[in-house]
């Protein structure tokens, strides 16, 4: 193997494990290799617990069971069929059994938790991560970090208030490929970059015409809704559909566009716009889906720069033969970031100059698959902002500001308005669209505070 090679693998081994490998005489009477291993290092372990794993929980979930410095206490979802099936999965991947706690405020009593991971929908991501630095707890938060404005702007100030470790899931920010991309762009490979554009296609079906149903025997519905205003439980709404109606979810834009135009804001160099459109609609089926399934946000900043994000849930036609992905363009040239850990520069003439691959190598001996692998970077990043202060890939105010630009394009899509911003906050110079739109009401006595 090329020395390149070993480096990286020394790298990952370092990055996934989080703790350093001991030599150890011999195993303890009375104890297997298995029981051993599990016990080893207890005390260091950071103790967390995950709210919500139907899904991408579960993913998460089992990424943060594989860390080494790690061990999840604690299961936390309404759906009792999903935190069954994430108990053995976890159980089995760290070898002891987190407990179940349906409402993810009991574990917050916990002392000996450290960490909350919030991967709940959209309208639970902002009051969870409050309550959990009101516990004194340091949180993960998956993107969105808000389902609306507001709730964006009280998550920065308890972080600050409470002193907590927050970290948004936009995990591509700790990809080794992804951050060298942006860097190169940032260091003048294309010479000053002034645009960027980013996308998301998918072929997603229709969701129906839903009816009122009895709420499941194995689903708390009342705690599932938690901070939205009560509705009637329908039979087209659990598990992911809910991402399509505003009363909970927040459309494609938040779902997966927070990703590009967190790194599209993050290449240019750019926080808040001066002016926001957006265009589109739910045109492809005749249903409950409330949010656009075809929709371009338009963004514009003081530094003559613009972002442009096209989302197309249901039509999944490709984009620089990337189904999801970002492209720079600058004075002379341009850098296409694709789906994975790669990415690509082309000269004016749309010549190919450089072609970097995912050179990543990790051990197949820590069980991850690729893609856990490059989020375990993400997860010890933020371990690491626990432990030793250091900065994070992903701090709460960048993640503010990247969910903002999206919510700033269902704004103007919403309201059919070009939105004039003022650059120095994100607020909407429009009163009237501010009070309408700026914040949601909530379930009385559910509301979420500093």
């Amino acid at each position: 193997m090329q020395s390149s090679n070993k480096t990286r693998r020394a790298f990952i081994k370092k990055t996934v494990s989080g703790t350093a490998a001991l030599s150890l005489g011999g195993i303890l009477p009375g104890f297997s290799a298995k029981s051993y291993a599990s016990i080893l290092g207890a005390n260091e372990r950071i103790k967390v617990a995950v709210m919500g794993v139907n899904s991408r929980g579960l993913a998460l979930a089992s990424n943060f069971a594989l860390q080494k410095n790690c061990e999840v206490l604690y299961i936390c979802d309404v759906d009792s069929r999903a935190s069954d099936k994430a108990i053995a999965t976890v159980e089995d991947l760290q070898k002891s059994r987190p407990k179940a706690s349906p409402d993810f405020r009991k574990a917050l009593e916990d002392k000996d938790l450290e960490a909350l991971v919030v991967a709940a929908p959209d309208h639970w991501h902002a009051p969870a991560a409050i309550l959990g630095c009101k516990a004194g707890k340091h949180v993960y938060l998956e993107k969105p970090c808000s389902h609306n404005p507001h709730e964006g702007e009280l998550l920065m100030a308890a972080t600050e208030k409470y002193k907590r470790v927050v970290q948004m899931g936009n995990q591509r920010r700790s990809w080794p490929n992804v951050a060298k991309a942006i860097q190169e762009v940032k260091g003048g490979i294309i010479g000053r970059p002034y645009f960027a554009k980013g996308w998301y296609t998918n072929n997603r079906a229709s969701i129906g015409v839903g009816k009122e149903a009895p709420v499941p025997s194995w689903l708390n519905y009342d705690l599932w809704q938690g901070p939205a205003p009560r509705r009637p439980f329908k039979d087209n709404l659990l598990h992911y559909n809910w991402h399509w109606f505003w009363h909970w979810g927040t459309g494609e834009a938040l779902n997966n566009g927070t990703h590009m135009i967190d790194l599209m804001r993050w290449g240019l160099g750019v926080e808040y716009p001066t002016r926001v459109s957006s265009a589109g609609g739910r045109y492809r089926y005749k249903d409950d889906w409330e949010t656009p399934d075809t929709q371009v946000i338009t963004l514009e900043f003081d530094n003559n720069t613009s972002i442009v994000w096209e989302g197309r849930s249901c039509n999944g036609r490709t984009v620089e033969d990337n189904s999801v992905g970002v492209e720079f363009y600058g004075e002379t040239g341009s850098v296409v970031i694709e789906s994975g850990n790669t990415y690509k520069v082309y000269d004016l003439q749309s010549k190919l100059v450089k072609d970097v691959k995912n050179d990543f190598v990790i051990d197949a001996r820590d069980r991850m698959n690729p893609s856990q692998a490059l989020d375990a970077i993400h997860i010890q990043n933020f371990f690491d902002g626990i432990r030793k202060g250091t900065a994070l890939a992903a701090e709460i105010k960048g993640g503010h500001q990247s969910t903002l630009l999206c919510q700033l394009g269902n704004i103007a899509l919403r309201s059919g308005e070009t939105l004039n911003i003022d650059p120095s906050n994100g607020h909407i110079k429009n009163k009237g669209l501010m009070k309408k739109y700026w914040q949601r009401d909530y379930q009385s006595g559910w509301e979420p505070t500093v």
